[in-house]
């Protein structure tokens, strides 16, 4: 047989490969597309600094909760010296002992931070806490164990404040872990007791361990060593848990970005994002803690900074996003302290996964779950006043959508900080 007769010919590629391939091509042509949109950097610069003076010369009256006239009595706290929490510490044993004199036994009159106690307030653009108290009782079956965690927790507090040092609330739980037998459980009682004290619970000075980290154009100093954040690599300086040991904060930066993950972060440091577009870049890694809630706000006031957030485009990263604009319904007793207002939305959002033909293979589909998470947020009264948070919700939850901010490495690793980015700085493209 010839070769000719044996050579067969060769089989056609699938349909479907075939398709796949085509859009493929389709969203490669659309991301170079969107990169020759991008106009030279000092242009986007231009837009930048307009942000930054509209931030600089905004009125910088707050409004607080003394100022309005609510029919409801709310609870906030201070921050306290350590003489005053201590005094306030043997008013509230004092008042128990007196309590058992008269006859009315053991316990705590500890204020309610139930769910239903929480009262969000729009002219303060922030959840907070309804002064409302019960009694946690040592000779009530249901009560006991929380009146004796609590009696303990107080000790604890006293003699860390009488040696005016700090502890980590991990310090705390080990001090007696046959009585807490879970952190949970001793940090939920530090929380009554930082309310019922009305002091904040740095305060108290029991912080949490490091978490959140900082980069990019900012300089301050940590318990009187100076930190320079543009030397700090790619994983960024560790923002202190003791946030009263930070200060003389100076910076040249036009904006603060808060960035949901660390993985985010760390592609932004490496690319040293903010050189090209000075900034400051901030991540808690997730849930925010304390310390990092505590130094977004104090740069915002201090620096007079816009904030953008990037998170991922779900609804745990807008959760993740109002915790730092409105305040966690856990600490709304010290919202005044741990919100920062005025955040904007800068992505991901879900608009953005067509207009950036973000790939289905990187999307992915929405658990029963995450939509009852998502409806829940479209109930929430601080998404109900933004128009721009409503629809991006309702397209969400409507398309069964989300999708990572790692997703637009599909285009190319760099794409976030080279193309993403600067779009969206150059449109103005945030709600």
């Amino acid at each position: 047989m010839s070769e000719r007769k044996r050579r067969r010919p060769e089989a056609a590629p699938p349909a479907a490969s075939t398709s796949a391939t085509k859009k493929s091509r389709r969203q490669d042509s659309h991301a170079q597309g969107l990169r020759k949109q991008l106009k030279p950097d000092d242009q986007i610069l231009a837009s930048l600094r307009q942000m930054y003076d509209d931030a600089q010369s905004a009125s910088s009256n707050v409004i607080s909760l003394s100022d309005l006239n609510l029919s409801t009595a709310c609870r906030e706290v201070t921050d306290r010296d350590v003489g005053s929490v201590q005094l306030a510490i043997e008013g509230a044993v004092l008042a128990v002992a007196r309590s058992i004199l008269a006859g009315r036994g053991f316990s705590f009159d500890v204020p309610s931070r139930a769910a239903t106690n929480q009262l969000y307030v729009p002219q303060l653009d922030r959840i907070v806490l309804r002064d409302k108290s019960s009694s946690r009782a040592f000779a009530n079956l249901s009560t006991v164990r929380k009146a004796t965690i609590t009696a303990r927790v107080l000790s604890l507090v006293y003699a860390v404040l009488r040696r005016d040092i700090h502890v980590t609330k991990r310090d705390l739980f080990y001090n007696d872990v046959k009585l807490f037998q879970d952190q949970s459980q001793s940090d939920a009682v530090l929380d009554d007791v930082s309310c019922m004290l009305g002091c904040t619970r740095s305060s108290l000075h029991v912080v949490a361990s490091e978490k959140g980290v900082v980069v990019g154009r900012l300089v301050f100093t940590d318990d009187g060593d100076r930190i320079d954040c543009t030397k700090m690599g790619i994983g960024g300086k560790a923002i202190p848990p003791n946030i009263d040991r930070v200060g003389n904060l100076e910076s040249d930066a036009l904006f603060i970005l808060l960035v949901e993950k660390d993985a985010a972060f760390m592609r932004l440091a490496e690319d040293r994002f903010y050189n090209r577009f000075p900034c400051i870049i901030v991540t808690a890694k997730g849930q925010p803690d304390v310390a990092t809630r505590l130094f977004l706000r104090r740069m915002k006031t201090e620096l007079k900074l816009p904030v953008l957030a990037l998170v991922d485009s779900d609804p745990y990263g807008l959760k993740i996003l109002s915790v730092y604009m409105c305040g966690s319904k856990n600490m709304s007793y010290d919202s005044s302290n741990l919100t920062t207002p005025d955040i904007k939305w800068l992505g991901v959002r879900p608009s953005d996964l067509d207009k950036y033909k973000v790939p289905e293979q990187c999307r992915l589909p929405m658990t029963e779950q995450d939509i009852k998470a998502g409806k829940d947020l479209l109930e929430e009264d601080f998404v109900k006043r933004n128009e721009g948070w409503v629809r991006e919700l309702e397209m969400m939850v409507k398309t069964r959508q989300k999708a990572e901010i790692q997703a637009l490495s599909s285009f190319g690793f760099q794409y976030l900080t080279e193309v993403y980015l600067p779009l969206k700085l150059q449109q103005r493209d945030w709600l």
